[in-house]
């Protein structure tokens, strides 16, 4: 079986009050707000875009760039789907708005979570290793 690579761009997402911004996918597992890079996007871009349709969050603050990270897709069963390996590339944003609303349809549910809560949460290891490696930029 062939593996394509595929990038991806999101960001971590922090509140006026302190919380971290996390999304449901496809009702099996718990993330970072992120997805695909489409054709003609920059990385910074395409994680505005994905937060917008994950969240309904638009109002975003850009503070950094939190670096890129490889894993691979999450299957419908939770597990790796190795037929496609991720480049994802994270930013940091703060926003003033609260209210979540998610508009992709595989993506039901948004939360704010106490940063403390985060790694807890995240299904994937490799995402979880990623925000172990940033808390500490996260106020």
């Amino acid at each position: 079986m062939d593996r394509k690579e595929t990038e991806s761009a999101g960001g971590v997402v922090v509140s006026k009050r302190g919380k971290v911004l996390l999304v449901n996918q496809r009702g099996n597992s718990w993330s970072l707000p992120k997805g695909h890079i489409e054709e003609g996007e920059d990385p910074r871009s395409a994680a505005i875009r994905e937060i917008e349709e994950e969240t309904g969050i638009i109002r975003l603050n850009f503070i950094k760039e939190l670096g890129s990270y490889l894993r691979y897709k999450i299957g419908l069963d939770g597990r790796d789907d190795t037929s496609e390996l991720k480049h994802i590339y994270m930013f940091f944003f703060t926003t003033d708005e609260l209210k979540l609303k998610p508009q992709d349809p595989h993506h039901p549910e948004a939360r704010w979570i106490h940063p403390d809560d985060v790694e807890d949460l995240l299904t994937h290891p490799k995402d979880k290793a990623f925000f172990k490696s940033v808390r500490r930029q996260i106020p």
